[in-house]
């Protein structure tokens, strides 16, 4: 590479000066972070780091002539959407320029194909939008729990389990993605489209091997989801495994299964927790299809010889003081957490094998302390 890092995209700068850039230092440092700051090693590491300037195309041949100049004026590109990313993905490592797709908003629906088309940029709530901005009383069937503020790019980029994943599946599960349309960057950009089998070289991939413009999603119907909390009177194996059977009982439509271990219930998830839990009881926050309440509740009524085990207090999460029961999972948890305690982290696992319960219960002896 000729001249510094911070000298050659002044070029480049020139060349794209018919699009929108944005080169406030204010506004381009926000946009060059993401939510790395949830660990503190990433924090330490990338803090400082920032993009010379950003640019945002409008639609995919302006994408392609942004990666076209970029790659011939040898300058790095990081791409971005809404930036709430956990992992320092939307970080420029080495200066360059953010491409910020948050313009490229085109939705379309197809009903006879029970598909939706949507731009990258389209922000997730866009699609995820209470009734009647709906297609046609349809809506996606997974969602991220940022779906207020994240791009649908971020969903399909970077997501391994959304709202949803509990009846509908993974990403990595054929059928929840259709179609993927890519533009890499090379001297001549190619745009390329993605089906079947395909998908997984883009739509779960670690790193960025193309910028995808184009995501086609299928669409399930769309219903007012009923957000509650279930206290348990403690936790253990045989009530994770109460929960596992909540998760496998297919005639019950649910969107969310999230378990919180005590103390998280009494002191992170602290507007909830008093109206449904007594100190040091755990809590399962749920989403639950309204059709199918009867048979949840019918499901998890006390049995014979059980019934100090689950307590059957619920209480409906969609009041403005509480917020959805969905902003309490995934990440959200370790943000609420953040805000009594900013020392804290949190460290992310995945158990893949048959005996993972086991290894659940064995986690807190080998860290003592820690929740």
């Amino acid at each position: 590479m000729k001249g510094t890092p911070h000298e050659r995209p002044k070029p480049l700068k020139a060349a794209l000066s018919h699009l929108e850039i944005d080169e406030n230092p204010i506004s381009v440092r926000a946009k060059s972070r993401d939510f790395f700051w949830y660990s503190p090693v990433l924090k330490a590491r990338m803090d400082h780091l920032t993009a010379d300037f950003v640019v945002s195309p409008r639609s995919e041949a302006e994408v392609i002539e942004v990666l076209r100049a970029a790659h011939a004026h040898d300058v790095p590109v990081t791409v971005r959407g809404a930036g709430t990313g956990n992992y320092g993905q939307a970080i420029p490592l080495k200066g360059g320029i953010i491409l910020h797709l948050n313009k490229m908003k085109a939705v379309k629906g197809d009903p006879r194909r029970g598909a939706v088309i949507v731009g990258a940029g389209l922000s997730c709530s866009k699609i995820w939008m209470p009734p009647p901005a709906r297609i046609r009383g349809r809506n996606c069937e997974c969602s991220p729990a940022t779906w207020r503020h994240g791009h649908d790019r971020r969903l399909h980029r970077r997501r391994l389990g959304r709202r949803g994943l509990v009846h509908w599946g993974g990403l990595r599960d054929l059928g929840n993605i259709i179609r993927l349309r890519v533009v890499t960057m090379e001297a001549e950009p190619r745009v390329l489209e993605f089906t079947g089998e395909e998908l997984h070289r883009v739509s779960h991939a670690y790193g960025t091997n193309g910028i995808i413009t184009e995501i086609e999603m299928p669409l399930a119907p769309a219903y007012d989801w009923v957000g509650i909390f279930v206290s348990l009177r403690r936790l253990c194996r045989c009530r994770a495994l109460r929960c596992r059977g909540w998760a496998h009982q297919d005639g019950i439509l649910k969107k969310l299964i999230s378990v919180y271990e005590a103390p998280i219930t009494e002191r992170f998830i602290s507007r909830v927790a008093p109206h449904v839990a007594a100190a040091g009881q755990p809590l399962v926050g749920l989403m639950v299809a309204p059709h199918a309440m009867d048979g949840f509740l019918t499901f998890i009524a006390p049995q014979p010889g059980g019934a100090g085990d689950l307590s059957l207090a619920t209480m409906t999460t969609g009041t403005e003081d509480r917020g959805p029961v969905f902003e309490y999972g995934w990440n959200h948890t370790t943000l609420r957490a953040l805000k009594v305690d900013p020392s804290i982290t949190y460290l992310q696992v995945r158990y893949a094998t048959a005996d993972h319960m086991a290894k659940v219960a064995r986690d807190p002896r080998g860290l003592p302390g820690e929740r």
